[in-house]
């Protein structure tokens, strides 16, 4: 509706500005208003008026790679829990809630991230572009690449606690507002590091933390760290917020002095021992 009412102003502003003695006498009489009208048939860029026709009831079609409109929470088309075509092998479609508290409740009321299920899972693995051979994948292998997901996901939020008790005063309780990949999108960080011989990191999500009613944006990178843990732990995390405002570049230069403080009075204090 909004857009409409733009459409309609921009209209008759351009209605407005015309000179009318330039308008040929049997041109139809030009009118502002604020109601969209149809075009005179008269005008070359006339179309006839198509009648709508009844929409056919939305069937969920799995292997479509967009259902509907993104959600601007988590950059994901709605849930699909629906089998691929020709997929191997049923998967659960249970889904486990994270410890993360969410700055905007669920439209079914949750107050925490829900993380996505092993179907959904592997229908976002489809949109990307994955296909899979039989030798490639086995349905055990699902179960495990969730827990990594998921383990991941919490160790992140346990280093954003981290850096969110620097400001415990001003706010006790931060959410998780909404977040989104930028797996080739890599932070000026990680290249610096690509060119002193570090490898680049597989995966970069930028996470939006609410921080009662204030909007932090987290960068966080991560990196292969070899075998699989006890806790689904692979990955080597690098969390630190986006350095978008000076309250951030503060937050940075305390935490680099801090490290550097203590890791220099353990240096002082083993070579006295």
């Amino acid at each position: 509706m909004g857009q409409q009412m733009s459409i309609a102003v921009a209209a008759e502003s351009v209605v407005s500005s015309l000179d009318h003695s330039k308008i040929p006498e049997n041109h139809p009489k030009i009118e502002a208003s604020h109601k969209i009208q149809e075009i005179p048939p008269e005008c070359p860029m006339h179309q006839k008026s198509k009648p709508e026709s009844k929409k056919q009831e939305a069937v969920l079609v799995s292997e479509c790679p967009i259902q509907g409109d993104i959600n601007p929470l988590n950059m994901m088309p709605p849930a699909n829990q629906q089998p691929s075509p020709g997929q191997p092998f049923p998967l659960p479609t249970e889904r486990q809630l994270s410890s993360i508290p969410r700055a905007v409740p669920s439209p079914d009321g949750k107050t925490f991230w829900e993380y996505p299920s092993q179907q959904m899972f592997w229908n976002a693995m489809l949109r990307k572009g994955w296909r899979w051979n039989d030798e490639d994948i086995q349905a055990k292998d699902m179960d495990d690449i969730i827990k990594i997901h998921n383990a991941n996901n919490e160790q992140a939020w346990q280093e954003v606690l981290k850096w969110e008790a620097l400001h415990a005063r001003e706010c006790g309780n931060p959410k998780l507002k909404s977040f989104g990949g930028k797996a080739k999108d890599f932070s000026p960080r990680a290249r610096i590091r690509q060119m002193m011989g570090y490898e680049l990191p597989f995966d970069r999500h930028d996470w939006i933390v609410d921080r009662c009613g204030k909007e932090v944006r987290y960068v966080i990178d991560y990196y292969d760290g070899g075998m699989v843990d006890e806790k689904y732990k692979f990955a080597i995390l690098d969390v630190r917020p986006a350095m978008d405002s000076f309250e951030n570049i503060w937050d940075r230069m305390k935490v680099a002095y801090m490290r550097w403080k203590y890791e220099y009075f353990d240096t002082e204090t083993d070579n006295k021992n």
